[in-house]
Order: C-alpha cells, then structure tokens, then sequence
C-alpha cells in the first residue's frame, strides 16, 4: 500500500495553552489568504472551538466555504479534523472523501512546546491521491503554513 500520512513537527518558544489557543481561534492570523479560495478578499477563516465545530472561510458578502469539521477538541493538547479539500483545491462535501487533521501540542515547560500535526487518510480523496500528499509534503505545502504559524505566533 501507498503512503497515506505525512507528520510535520515544529518548535514552538510558547506554552502548549498558548499555542493551541492561537493555532484555533487565531487561525485569520496565520493561516496564508492564497491558500483559501477567497484570497485577498478573505474575511475571515474560523475553526468552531469543540468537537463538531465547523471549519470554514467568510469571503466576500459573507460567502461561508466549509473545508472541515472538528472531530476532536481536547485543548491545550489535540485537535483534529477533517480535510474537505480537494487536490484540486475544492470543497468536498461528503466528509467519507475526506482526509484527516491531528495537531498535537506537546509542553516542554511554560514556555516551549512541540507541534506535531499529521495529516493521514489520503487515500480516502481517490485516485491520485499520492500526488495530493506529495503536494502536502512539499515546501508549499504544510511545511509553508507552519512556518507561517510559527512567525505569526512569535510576534503575537
């Protein structure tokens, strides 16, 4: 069988409540406006902050664009959720599609934690869902947005 996860880890100079608190309910912060479909006219982009929350995008006149759904909320330490996008960069509204989200925040002491999110069940978005998780693993992909995470929550 094909590869069906990628792990990515990362340091943070910041307590897990803290860390966790910002990836959720700052995510408009952090999270890179050309990687949502409304781009620079992005309002918003939310993760609902308990099991079952949904997690969407508010983009011009309130336009709401689901991408997930919180299937664990256990703060500070774990949340997960579904991925409902496509390779191609689309909603997927059957979450059976979907692949899923887990982001762990591991304290070190009060003011350092590791990060380590895993993005499995690839093989849930179909056929060529190997170039999906090489696309994920790539440079551009979460490596990106944790950089960005990362830099935003520094300067927070």
């Amino acid at each position: 069988m094909a590869k069906d996860r990628l792990t990515k880890s990362i340091r943070l100079k910041t307590g897990s409540s803290k860390s966790f608190n910002f990836f959720v309910e700052h995510i408009h912060l952090w999270w890179p406006k050309e990687y949502t479909w409304s781009q620079e006219v992005l309002q918003k982009i939310i993760i609902e902050p308990y099991t079952g929350g949904k997690c969407y995008e508010l983009g011009p006149y309130d336009l709401r664009i689901d991408w997930g759904r919180v299937i664990e909320f256990n703060k500070p330490n774990t949340i997960t959720f579904t991925w409902q996008i496509s390779d191609k960069r689309e909603p997927v509204p059957n979450p059976a599609k979907s692949s899923r989200v887990q982001v762990q925040f591991q304290e070190q002491d009060e003011n350092n934690c590791h990060l380590i999110l895993t993005h499995f069940d690839f093989s849930h978005h179909g056929e060529g869902f190997e170039n999906y998780l090489q696309a994920m693993d790539s440079e551009y992909g979460w490596g990106y947005v944790l950089q960005n995470y990362q830099n935003e929550l520094e300067r927070f």
